[in-house]
């Protein structure tokens, strides 16, 4: 695995998900069969409750809940839908990912689209940079 840690600050303080070493360790992993269903099935491993109160906390539960729902079995596209998700349910709106390539117009509509929710998207080369807009009740 590279020397970046998969869950690091980003552009202005922002978090920022090492998609690389994400599938790296996924690769890496030894999957048990709960493992297998939260990667098939990844609603099961999605936590809903409130996240640690250190960034530190913040950043090693997020890794740590991102190695249960991403898998080398599923595409990109949908990889990255289920961190958005993730994203969400931590509660964190804007955030990074670094990834090995730019995406193309078609993968960052299919993730809009597996996403289902608005959902703003752009891209400086291999860095998406995502925002979740606050939904007004």
């Amino acid at each position: 695995m590279s020397d970046k840690a998969p869950v690091t600050a980003g552009i202005g303080g922002r978090i920022c998900f090492n998609y690389i070493d994400f599938l790296s360790a996924s690769c890496k992993k030894r999957w048990s069969f709960v493992d297998a269903i939260y990667g098939v099935l990844p609603i099961f491993g999605m936590v809903t409750r409130q996240s640690a109160s250190t960034p530190q906390a913040n950043n090693d539960r997020l890794k740590e809940l991102a190695l249960q729902i991403i898998s080398t079995q599923v595409s990109d596209e949908i990889n990255l839908a289920r961190l958005v998700t993730l994203a969400e349910q931590q509660q964190i709106a804007q955030f990074d990912i670094l990834l090995p390539y730019a995406l193309s117009d078609k993968q960052l509509a299919a993730i809009h689209q597996e996403y289902g929710k608005p959902l703003e998207l752009s891209q400086q080369d291999e860095r998406l940079t995502v925002l979740i807009p606050a939904v007004a009740h």
